[in-house]
């Protein structure tokens, strides 16, 4: 169990490091609520940490209450985002 909860940190880094990779290179972010919240911080990072920080927080509340089949497939979900963020900017950057 506790090594989804490292697997699911380690998703939630690889996506907030692409989501970085998209503001620099002008790709909008396509979460409505991350795009929210870098809009209203201060700083497009700080919102982006601000969501990261709740999506830590909502991964240590499944892994405490032993949610670990939700978890896992959580971790699918973002496997799959951090890959599609991967090709978006490979694309952006190739065009």
């Amino acid at each position: 169990m506790t090594q989804t909860l490292y697997n699911y940190s380690y998703l939630q880094v690889l996506d907030f490091l692409t989501t970085v990779a998209f503001l620099i290179n002008g790709v909008n972010e396509g979460n409505p609520i991350v795009a929210w919240a870098i809009n209203i911080f201060p700083s497009p990072l700080a919102g982006l940490a601000a969501v990261k920080i709740l999506a830590m927080a909502l991964g240590v509340y499944c892994w405490r209450t032993a949610k670990g089949q939700l978890l896992n497939r959580i971790n699918v979900g973002f496997a799959i985002l951090v890959v599609w963020n991967l090709l978006t900017l490979i694309l952006k950057t190739a065009s």
